[in-house]
């Protein structure tokens, strides 16, 4: 699997899924792979797993893993750093990504029955095999990373998917959610409860490409601040959309967080409130890679689209 070659204007929306297709692709020719790689598995485990890894969605992370690795590729002397490592970083980020999707949905959680436009994996495998798919894939994560990563980048691959994976970003900011039921928060307490579960990951995702490429300091520090204006923007857009559009659009139940007493932007801030604080950060994002010039236009075009996506 290699980074996929795709021309992208800065302003073109259509370019923007364009190039979110090309990176798909090149996933779904690494997931293909994984029947034969892992024959001895189970069979319906594999099938649980495939189900959910080939549902679609936009694949946002991954392509923040190649996007970032390019930007940062560009900036060092020497341009041939090889991909191998983002490759890897691309395919794990995304399996913790769907194992997160997978038990999010479960009747423990939040009790979904439709995602991405068809039956959740607990409705078709079963509550057990969804469990156990969503942990396979956390292992399938890091192994993929041990394997298939360049040597020398792997502790730190490793421990920045660990990190944002963990009690203090993604799976820490599902418990500050679940705790946060129907308790009122304050705006500083609801962003630091998405940094951690939405915006953990896809800094992560920023900062496997900069960590694959071989980064200095500044361009790390520039990815790393990009990617978490990105994701609280992300988030802030994901809450209005939960109260502006419909299942048929979205692929998955919508208004389902009021009712359960969730706290989101909206609720806090209304819409158009919600609407100005995500533009706030989306113009925070495009500041942060300004130092990229034009090598950083393909990142602020995936930020622009993320504000503008209507699903």
């Amino acid at each position: 699997m290699g980074v996929k070659k795709v021309s992208v204007s800065p302003s073109s929306e259509l370019d923007v899924s364009e190039l979110l297709r090309g990176h798909a692709e090149s996933l779904a020719e690494y997931f293909q792979s994984f029947r034969a790689r892992f024959s001895a598995a189970p069979p319906r485990l594999l099938n649980a797993i495939e189900y959910s890894l080939t549902a679609g969605g936009k694949r946002l992370r991954p392509a923040l893993v190649f996007e970032c690795w390019k930007a940062c590729r560009l900036t060092r002397s020497e341009s041939s750093a090889s991909s191998r490592s983002a490759s890897a970083s691309a395919a794990a980020i995304e399996l913790i990504h769907t194992f997160s999707l997978v038990h999010d949905d479960l009747p423990a959680m939040d009790d979904d029955d439709l995602r991405r436009g068809r039956p959740t994996n607990h409705k078709v495998f079963g509550e057990a095999m969804a469990i156990l798919a969503g942990d396979a894939m956390v292992t399938l994560a890091f192994e993929i990373i041990a394997t298939d990563a360049e040597a020398a980048s792997v502790p730190a691959l490793v421990r920045e998917l660990a990190w944002a994976s963990g009690p203090e970003g993604m799976i820490g900011g599902q418990v500050l959610d679940i705790d946060s039921e129907n308790v009122a928060l304050k705006l500083e307490q609801l962003q630091r409860l998405h940094s951690m579960k939405t915006g953990a990951l896809l800094t992560a995702a920023c900062r496997l490409g900069a960590i694959s490429a071989g980064a200095g300091d500044d361009a790390l520090a520039a990815v790393t601040a990009y990617g978490k204006h990105l994701g609280l923007a992300f988030q802030i857009v994901d809450d209005l959309l939960d109260v502006t559009s419909t299942p048929e659009q979205l692929g998955k139940a919508t208004r389902k967080d009021a009712g359960k007493g969730k706290n989101t932007y909206p609720s806090l801030l209304g819409v158009e409130g919600s609407r100005r604080d995500a533009d706030s950060q989306l113009a925070a994002a495009l500041k942060s890679v300004d130092q990229f010039g034009s090598q950083g236009d393909v990142l602020r075009a995936l930020a622009r689209f993320v504000v503008q996506r209507d699903k």
